[in-house]
């Protein structure tokens, strides 16, 4: 059973917040509570990198602390602290202890683990909203960095036929297939990888909710995947990565549609045509 390290950060803003959750993803962060002033994240104890978050603390001058959680006490605290998120009349995302909410199109069953992508997260939030946008009647759809699987879930329930689903991290998977069980998946595959390459397929739509540095390594790979007239919605970036990724998928041809924010963070749309 993996044990976790849990980092608190106090006193602290909320945009200071949204800069330390994207660093702290970037080495390998896996879970993050916000709340007033404050940010808790989570690590697997065996990636922990005191160091890092040494130099990370002296560069944004915030103090921290620091105590282990076993999984099964984790798992306990994350439903004890989980609501349902509603995005819009769109979609609502909520635990098997909730009762069942009226109000909005679709309707999301998960089990609320350590896994990223919740809905809670403003990223996976925009995500969802994009994706009402897109018609995913019989699309295939590639969902890079899966988490807990709501985007992949969220495609078939939109209509989408032949759903590829990854993620790199054991627990993700293990949690992605189990709530895609719940909701009575029949069209998501959800393995463990690092991209999409091997299959040597191209998908109508690719989801892609990481961070900067993983999509900037991959970008290639997700170009590559995507057909053509094909759209690709990014996001786990801040408004300061815009350009950036901007530059980069605009050198593959690729037409840039929307920039969405949500307090630091954006999601970009994209069609190659």
């Amino acid at each position: 059973m993996k044990s976790y390290t849990e980092i608190i950060i106090e006193n602290i803003s909320a945009e200071q917040s949204a800069v330390l959750i994207a660093l702290l993803s970037e080495d390998g962060f896996e879970g993050f509570e916000e709340a007033d002033n404050s940010l808790k994240a989570f690590i697997n104890k065996e990636n922990f990198d005191e160091a890092f978050l040494q130099e990370l603390s002296k560069e944004y001058q915030f103090n921290y602390s620091t105590k282990n959680i076993e999984e099964q006490n984790w798992n306990a605290l994350w439903e004890s602290n989980f609501e349902p998120v509603v995005v819009d009349d769109f979609v609502t995302v909520r635990a098997h202890f909730h009762a069942s909410m009226q109000g909005t199109q679709h309707e999301i069953l998960i089990t609320p683990k350590m896994s990223f992508g919740t809905g809670h997260h403003a990223t996976t939030y925009m995500m969802m909203q994009q994706m009402r946008a897109l018609d995913f009647a019989g699309k295939s759809v590639f969902d890079f960095g899966t988490g807990t699987g709501v985007l992949a879930i969220l495609a078939e329930k939109l209509g989408a036929q032949n759903i590829f689903a990854v993620d790199n991290d054991d627990w993700s998977v293990e949690n992605a297939i189990e709530n895609v069980n719940n909701n009575a998946g029949k069209n998501i595959v959800v393995e463990k990888a690092f991209d999409a390459s091997a299959k040597n397929e191209q998908y109508d739509i690719v989801l892609a909710n990481i961070n900067k540095n993983v999509i900037l390594v991959n970008a290639q790979t997700l170009n590559d995947v995507l057909s053509n007239n094909g759209y690709l919605l990014l996001s786990g970036l801040l408004k300061e990565d815009e350009m950036d990724i901007i530059s980069i998928f605009s050198a593959f041809g690729l037409q840039h549609l929307n920039t969405q924010q949500r307090a630091q963070w954006i999601s970009l749309l994209w069609r190659k045509s």
